[in-house]
């Protein structure tokens, strides 16, 4: 099983970059069904994607980053090389992606994906708003084009 996760934040511009690709896959698979595939907008919810990618053999997560980079560029990362456990806390709202990752792994062993690829796209605005910047609407042409492909493997 692939499944693939969409986070960010549909009222922060370019932040809402992974719900906006994720949908737009759902919207895909329901045109053109993958029985081996799933697709879910996780929002800012870090413990979803934990329990979301459990059981697949597969994980995808796209997100927007705000590395000071080029806006748009496009970073195709390991999740291993981003997974880190959180910091002891009280509030879930501090439980992000990264640390569904470093859980995950650590609570569901060999039932949590092994292949883990993040897809972070590049933001040029964060602030308060519902559209995407011109750089950020191309990247995410780019990454959905190339996400469809591996669906369609």
């Amino acid at each position: 099983m692939l499944t693939i996760i969409g986070c960010g934040n549909l009222n922060r511009s370019d932040d809402a970059i992974g719900v906006i690709i994720a949908q737009r896959l759902q919207q895909y698979l329901a045109a053109y069904p993958h029985s081996h595939v799933q697709v879910y907008d996780c929002g800012t919810a870090g413990m979803e994607v934990m329990f979301q990618a459990r059981g697949s053999k597969q994980l995808i997560i796209i997100d927007a980053s705000a590395t000071g980079s080029e806006a748009g560029a496009v970073f195709k990362v390991p999740g291993k090389e981003l997974e880190a456990l959180p910091e002891p806390s009280y509030n879930l709202h501090d439980f992000r992606w990264d640390h569904a990752l470093a859980a995950g792994r650590k609570i569901f062993e060999n039932d949590f994906p092994q292949e883990v690829i993040v897809y972070l796209i590049e933001a040029a605005n964060l602030d308060f708003g519902w559209e995407l910047s011109p750089a950020v609407k191309h990247s995410a042409d780019l990454v959905f084009a190339e996400i469809t492909a591996i669906i369609d493997r």
